[in-house]
């Protein structure tokens, strides 16, 4: 039956069911605590007229001095559609697609070779892995059903995959909400609208209401900080689809800042968050992909309390919407190129406050001051990896058109109640794992 598992298939069945032309794989995935990366990587075939690049899986190592890459190849390529992602102990799981079913093992270097651990395998028509969670040594995928979306246990569990639990309605996304791997955050479309659910893990697949903004509005979760509960949400209640900012714990409402309004074919994408925050979310920084300006991609670095997106030249050869923030506030963000292969670009999140002072100074462009004083204080570190490159220089930031621009001070975190919107009254408060949640 759809959702069952069943054992791995052979690699002489995958060779039969390789595609011809599939697009290139997804960038890369980095594990919950930045220690390690995997990705599939492309091999050129050698020599005058040998086709088209083939895939191999491919691990970082990030918790080092330096960042480098080992390759973990097997008989064959893999399907570009096939799925990785690092485990906290230095293995990387593979999901590959075979027939009617997603295939899964454990890959992980020996001496010359690779080693390889079958899991099982889990049938169905697509399944798709979850982030990467808390501690390192699980792995969960979404099944979408008929009229449910199955959890499932993929890796980390006693006797292979293992169904954890089924949700109602059809989910995508997914982000944790706290570092235990426990509270699991995911998009749930039911009766025509979309909602972001919080499953408990723990406790049978318990599932609260996390978002409802308003009762007819499609809310979904980007982006939860566990650490500072800061949480970036799209919704369309103001009207059009917006990106919005709310703290899992805070009795204020959903804020919607201009500054992360799309314009200019800009479009934001928020893909990592400061973390070590606990009583500053409005402090945490954020970094988004910014698509659209000059034709490009950039880097985008925004605080709730500075409300204005700096925008940063992306890295040469920067796996773009892949990186991570340390405690201290610099991204990380993996980049390849023929020169560096395995690289990791480091930027510092521009200050606002010090933005703010010099753009005020008498006889200086506001804008050119921000410019200048990013480019200061706020400039990016460099490049480790096997080569380092130029640091790329930040552009003025765009300033949210607000008069009342101002930090404010949070003591402690206190539950996140109903969040109205102008005339539109969300829902009442609903309580998740012992706490107020978005309502």
């Amino acid at each position: 039956m759809p959702g069952a598992a069943r054992p791995s298939g052979t690699a002489d069945t995958r060779s039969a069911l390789r595609s011809v032309g599939a697009a290139a794989p997804a960038g890369i995935a980095i594990a919950a605590d930045g220690s390690y990366a995997a990705r599939l990587a492309p091999v050129a075939p050698a020599g005058p007229g040998a086709g088209a690049a083939v895939w191999f899986p491919e691990r970082w190592t990030l918790a080092g001095p330096e960042p480098y890459a080992v390759p973990l190849p097997l008989g064959q390529p893999e399907e570009p559609d096939s799925q990785v992602q690092p485990l906290s102990d230095g293995r990387v799981l593979i999901s590959r697609r075979v027939a009617d079913s997603y295939v899964f093992s454990l890959l992980y270097p020996t001496g010359p070779g690779t080693g390889e651990v079958p899991l099982g395998a889990v049938e169905c028509e697509r399944l798709t892995l979850l982030p990467p969670a808390p501690g390192g040594s699980r792995a969960y995928a979404l099944v979408p059903g008929a009229r449910t979306t199955d959890v499932w246990l993929v890796a980390g569990g006693a006797f292979g995959p293992e169904l954890v639990t089924r949700v109602p309605g059809h989910c995508t996304g997914g982000a944790w909400l706290d570092r235990t791997g426990r509270l699991l955050a995911l998009d749930r479309e039911a009766g025509g609208v979309v909602k972001t659910v919080a499953v408990d893990l723990e406790r049978g697949g318990e599932m609260s209401p996390l978002l409802q903004i308003a009762e007819d509005s499609d809310d979904r979760l980007l982006l939860a900080d566990p650490d500072s509960g800061l949480l970036l949400i799209r919704s369309n209640a103001p009207g059009e689809d917006r990106i919005g900012w709310g703290v899992l714990g805070s009795t204020r409402p959903v804020r919607f800042p201009e500054c992360l309004r799309p314009a200019d074919g800009r479009e934001p994408a928020p893909f990592a968050a400061q973390p070590g925050l606990v009583l500053t979310p409005e402090t945490c920084a954020v970094a988004f992909r910014v698509d659209g300006v000059a034709g490009g991609t950039c880097v985008g670095v925004w605080r709730p309390a500075g409300r204005r997106l700096h925008l940063l030249p992306a890295p040469p050869g920067w796996l773009a919407g892949a990186g991570l923030w340390t405690r201290e506030g610099v991204l990380r963000l993996p980049c390849t190129t023929a020169g560096a292969p395995c690289a990791v670009a480091e930027v510092r999140a521009p200050d606002d406050a010090t933005i703010a002072a010099a753009s005020h100074r008498p006889g200086r462009d506001r804008a050119t001051g921000a410019a200048r004083t990013t480019a200061e204080r706020g400039g990016a570190g460099g490049v480790s990896g096997s080569s380092r490159t130029q640091s790329p220089q930040p552009e003025p930031p765009v300033a949210e058109p607000r008069a009342d621009v101002h930090a404010p001070v949070v003591c402690r975190p206190v539950p996140l109640q109903q969040a109205p919107l102008q005339q539109r009254a969300g829902a009442g408060r609903v309580p998740v794992g012992g706490q107020g949640v978005l309502g």
